[in-house]
């Protein structure tokens, strides 16, 4: 029997009860089975589209009629058709039962065929690392899927944004997110321009950067320098370094190094394109140091949308660490 444990409330179509006014409670399978006998005008078909027997479709189309006070079907041993409320409401109901079961087939395509729009909120320094090299890969492999790219500092509450998933350095996010890594971890090295050393000595050891002038970020969200941190035979060693340029964001430190504004100590995967253009170059080749990774995080949900589910699949085998 069809189960009738959905209500909604809606008002009566015209024709259906004797005061339009009021408001009728409606049992939605009652709905799904009338619309079904309806269409095709046949209990025992309907029935079996429905999955279940001609007896309980007959059941629950008594039910609806009663509920409503009106005949919804002129019934024979031989013929099955509408009355005049009963044309009125499939009127009504059909379009909108049809919607519906036109919105489950496209999210079930979906799965298959991810498609829509896909909004990811990241710093610059991370699409420019995972996500800009690979933009062009992942759009031929999903020509459905459009993204919408926020670059921001800031550690954005991605839910309330709107956003589909944010990518940061780190995994500590909220308790009710998931956090994938991308890439591996990230390594910072030291660099500068050539015409930097034109009139200056090149460091040879870490504490030689004392005498130097070198680029400072900031963090944006804490205000917080960074640190210019090394691993140096096993220990940690940290260099207050000076510089008359403080900037927030690593986009403008390399700019800076560029110039020839100071030594930047920044995120080598960052500055891939410089130091193979040759704009920078490596000094104190080494010693580096090593920042977490980054990942992407996004709402637990119990069904992932399929748009999301491929990107982040994509960008985690695209960003993959080469094995030493």
């Amino acid at each position: 029997m069809i189960k009738n444990d959905i209500i909604i409330k809606s008002p009566p179509v015209m024709g259906l009860a004797s005061d339009p006014s009021a408001l009728t409670p409606i049992h939605l399978p009652g709905l799904m089975a009338f619309e079904a006998a309806a269409r095709v005008l046949n209990f025992g078909k309907a029935a079996a589209e429905l999955g279940v027997t001609a007896t309980a479709m007959s059941r629950t189309i008594k039910i609806l009629e009663e509920q409503l006070g009106v005949r919804l079907f002129n019934r024979t041993t031989r013929s099955v058709g509408l009355t005049e409320a009963g044309t009125a409401l499939n009127a009504a109901i059909a379009p909108a039962l049809a919607s519906i079961r036109g919105a489950l087939v496209q999210v079930s395509h979906g799965a298959d065929r991810p498609s829509g729009l896909l909004r990811i909120n990241l710093s610059y320094v991370a699409y420019r690392i995972l996500v800009e090299p690979h933009v062009d890969a992942f759009f031929a492999a999903f020509p459905g899927i459009n993204l919408e790219i926020s670059l921001d500092n800031q550690l954005s509450d991605i839910v309330s944004a709107g956003f589909d998933a944010g990518i940061r350095l780190g995994r500590k996010v909220q308790n009710d997110m998931v956090a994938v890594q991308l890439g591996g971890l990230q390594r910072r090295v030291v660099l500068a321009a050539p015409d930097y050393f034109r009139e200056r000595s090149r460091p040879e050891r870490i504490e030689d950067l004392l005498g130097h002038d070198c680029i400072r970020q900031r963090y944006s969200f804490g205000g917080r320098l960074f640190d210019w941190k090394f691993q140096v035979a096993g220990q940690m060693v940290q260099i207050d370094v000076q510089g008359r340029l403080i900037v927030d964001d690593m986009h403008s430190v390399i700019d800076a190094a560029v110039r020839g504004a100071g030594i930047a100590f920044a995120y080598a995967d960052f500055a891939r394109q410089e130091i193979a253009a040759g704009s920078l170059v490596r000094i104190l080749t080494q010693d580096s140091a090593t920042d977490d990774a980054f990942h992407i995080y996004y709402p637990h949900r119990s069904h992932m949308p399929g748009k999301l589910r491929v990107f982040v699949d994509f960008m985690r085998d695209a960003n993959r660490p080469a094995r030493p």
